[in-house]
């Protein structure tokens, strides 16, 4: 099973983040954090990496619902949404929430993955 989605834009770096935190929002998702490893690797180890961040996206319906059916989904949580340059293009890949049910042996899962995913698929789908 694909672990992710991706998409090359011709958006810049920052026009991709912004895009994708509009179609994030549009289908009830919210980006908790914001990592910029660019920045973090600098600061934390001196060295030099491209742009490159990471969103920690939640739709928080959708997070209870599998919440309730599996308790300890909080370890998997939030959805990673992933913006980096290469090749003078940006990328912009998603989490495939179906992964989950490949760890978490709960049937239940696979219905609230499979929304999960489709949501995400329409956010990729909108860049």
């Amino acid at each position: 099973m694909q672990y992710g989605f991706n998409k090359t834009t011709n958006y810049t770096f920052e026009q991709a983040i912004d895009k994708v935190t509009e179609e994030l929002k549009k289908e009830g998702f919210g980006v908790l954090t914001t990592i910029d490893i660019k920045e973090t690797l600098k600061k934390k180890i001196d060295v030099d990496f491209k742009k490159y961040t990471i969103l920690g996206a939640c739709n928080p319906k959708l997070a209870h619902s599998g919440l309730q059916v599996e308790e300890e989904l909080g370890l998997l949580l939030p959805c990673n949404v992933i913006v980096y340059e290469k090749n003078e293009k940006t990328v912009v890949s998603i989490f495939n929430p179906r992964v989950m049910t490949l760890v978490i042996d709960n049937p239940e899962m696979k219905t609230v993955a499979e929304e999960v995913k489709n949501k995400l698929q329409r956010v990729l789908e909108a860049l």
